[in-house]
């Protein structure tokens, strides 16, 4: 494996369970971590940040950004096919992320996703989201189920910290598209522009 001492990497945190222990499985192996919380305010109060910024505090995270998405969402939820909001916001908050690489000069992007724990996490709505940037994006849980991810949540601390509802569906569909193409999605995305 490639030696990770001394690399810096963008986290993705929600608040919730999974990125908190991405997060730290990351840092197990020498890489600091910067958190980037995306928040949804005013559609959602500002626990999941409060949550986020604990969360990253607890690990001793290098440090805790937080940015508000709101309007964006708002405007994918719109005006883009409803059933591609979750793979869409989540190619916002990449792209978002990868610019704070840059400036940061990290070298890649974390983030809690597990493949399909929820329906928007399959293999083909995560090509369509990994394609959203050029920096290398690492899933440290891809394989993990969620009791694997509540078990190391709770030895390391989180489990209290991360519990309570999430919120980062309050914008989505019921039935989220299970099964996307590039196509489909940089087309949805001309919408925004």
């Amino acid at each position: 494996m490639e030696n990770t001492k001394n690399k810096l990497g963008i986290l993705l945190i929600s608040g919730g369970f999974d990125s908190a222990v991405s997060g730290y499985l990351m840092q197990k192996q020498g890489i600091e971590i910067i958190a980037i919380h995306f928040s949804y305010e005013p559609f959602t109060d500002n626990s999941p940040e409060l949550k986020s910024k604990a969360a990253s505090d607890h690990l001793n995270f290098k440090k805790f950004i937080s940015i508000n998405i709101g309007k964006e969402v708002e405007s994918i939820a719109k005006n883009c096919k409803h059933k591609y909001y979750f793979v869409l916001s989540k190619r916002l908050m990449l792209k978002k992320a990868e610019e704070i690489a840059k400036k940061e000069n990290a070298d890649f992007i974390i983030t809690g996703e597990s493949l399909a724990q929820v329906g928007s996490q399959t293999l083909s709505n995560l090509n369509s989201i990994t394609n959203a940037t050029k920096i290398q994006i690492l899933r440290p849980l891809l394989t993990y189920d969620k009791e694997e991810i509540i078990k190391i949540a709770r030895e390391i601390g989180t489990y209290d910290i991360c519990i309570g509802p999430e919120v980062c569906d309050c914008l989505g569909p019921k039935h989220p598209a299970t099964r996307t193409n590039i196509q489909e999605i940089l087309i949805e995305e001309q919408k925004l522009k």
